[in-house]
Order: structure tokens, then C-alpha cells, then sequence
């Protein structure tokens, strides 16, 4: 079947010399595998090994069998040239971590349009604004609406959050964050992208990375910590 759509590059692996396999997460048929011949060959210039960093977005015309094996390309084009997140050290760590998380949390292939549409528009904002300190914390935080497990609110008043339950309780049971950890948590919640970056100190946000990592951890089959997350730890210290 031809398709066109929009497409977020989640990982690329170098398969032989020449060639590689990329994963995207497509608008039109959530998540899809590509098979690129030659993409190291300069004659290749539709489908240059640029266009495959991770989290760029693409714009592409494929061939989908829909068989469970490898799709391939007709046509690439950026849909958007970063402007600043391949060359600013922050941004570009963000990015690999959060393709990792990506990575690790979707898979299944069937169409997920609205955190399609979710990603497209927060990965927008970080190109566009230089105060980011948060960003990967609130994403991650997000992104649980479209996975399935978004923490229950209807109570947070209450001292304590259960990670495993997802919701708020007056006792500390085991799963249970502490009271200072729920603080933390419940600050978060409330955050958008455009808040105030000052809002945490460092060891807080190394917290809260952790809280959210165990999170999905505890909510997701087989996810795994990013290999990046000791490099986004020196970016952020």
C-alpha cells in the first residue's frame, strides 16, 4: 500500500557496510521498520544518513506491505529543519535519551495519531526555546496519557503517590513515594512546557528523573533504562 505521512526517526542501526534499518513512528500507521539500501552512498541523495538522527521528522512516500517485515521507501524529506537542536549539546542529549525512552515504551504497530501529534508539537517547542531545563521531565510525564498509565489526580491532596496503582494515598504503602518525593511529583503535574524552569534545583530534577524512569519501569513490559541516562545526568549536574 502507498502512503504518505509525517514520521518521527526513533532509532537507526547500521546493517553491513552500506545499508540501514530505521524505526519511525509514523502518523498514518504508528510504529513502522525501514530497510535503506546504500544510505552511506553519496548517489543516495533522497535518502541521506541525515535524514535519520534521532527524533528528526520526516515527511515520506513508502511502500507498506503491512506483512511484519522490513517497509521501504519511495521518497524522504525533512518536514522540519532543527534549528538549533543539532548543534546545542542540551537539546541534542535530550533528544537521543528521550528517542531511547521512545524506543523502549512503544511497541506495538497500530496508529497512535494523538501522541504523534503530541511528540511533533513538543519537539517544536525545544527547537524554538532556549529555557529547557524541564522539558524531558514534563515529556516524559505526558507521555504517560498516551501509554496508558497518566496518574490519577482526583485526589492529590492526599500525602503520598502510589507508583504502582498510579494514584494518590493517605498511607505510605510500599510502592509508595515519600511524602518529599510526592512534593516533588505533585509540582511536576502541574507544570507545562512554557512554566518556569527555576522551579527545581538540580538533585530535585535527578529525582523526579528517577521517579519517572521507575515509574515506567513499574508500568511498561521489558522497558529498559536509556543507555544516555549517565550523559543526561552530567548535562543537567
Amino acid at each position: 500500500m502507498q502512503v504518505k505521512t509525517k514520521a518521527i526517526v526513533i532509532s537507526s542501526l547500521k546493517y553491513q557496510e552500506k545499508s540501514l534499518i530505521v524505526k519511525c513512528l509514523t502518523q498514518s500507521d504508528g510504529l513502522k521498520s525501514y530497510f535503506v539500501p546504500n544510505a552511506f552512498s553519496a548517489k543516495k541523495s533522497n535518502q541521506k544518513i541525515a535524514y535519520f538522527q534521532p527524533l528528526s521528522m520526516l515527511e515520506i512516500e513508502a511502500n507498506h506491505k503491512n506483512k511484519g517485515t522490513l517497509e521501504h521507501f519511495k521518497e524522504i524529506k525533512l518536514a522540519h529543519a532543527y534549528q538549533t537542536i543539532s548543534t546545542d549539546i542540551v537539546k541534542s542529549t535530550i533528544v537521543i535519551f528521550l528517542s531511547e525512552i521512545i524506543h523502549h515504551s512503544i511497541h506495538e504497530e497500530e496508529k497512535n495519531e494523538n501522541l504523534f501529534d503530541f511528540l511533533e508539537s513538543a519537539l517544536l517547542w525545544l527547537d524554538a526555546h532556549d529555557e529547557m531545563a524541564n522539558f524531558h521531565l514534563i515529556l516524559l510525564l505526558e507521555m504517560t496519557k498516551f501509554l496508558g498509565f497518566y496518574p490519577d489526580t482526583s485526589e492529590i491532596d492526599l500525602k503520598f503517590f502510589d507508583t504502582k496503582e498510579g494514584v494518590f494515598s493517605t498511607f505510605q504503602g510500599m510502592d509508595c513515594l515519600s511524602e518529599h518525593e510526592t512534593f516533588l511529583f505533585k509540582k511536576l503535574l502541574a507544570l507545562k512546557f512554557d512554566s518556569d524552569q527555576k522551579v527545581f534545583a538540580g538533585i530535585e530534577r535527578q529525582i523526579l528523573l528517577k521517579i519517572l524512569l521507575q515509574y515506567y519501569t513499574t508500568h511498561l513490559d521489558g522497558f529498559k533504562k536509556p543507555k544516555s541516562l549517565e550523559v543526561l545526568k552530567e548535562v543537567f549536574a
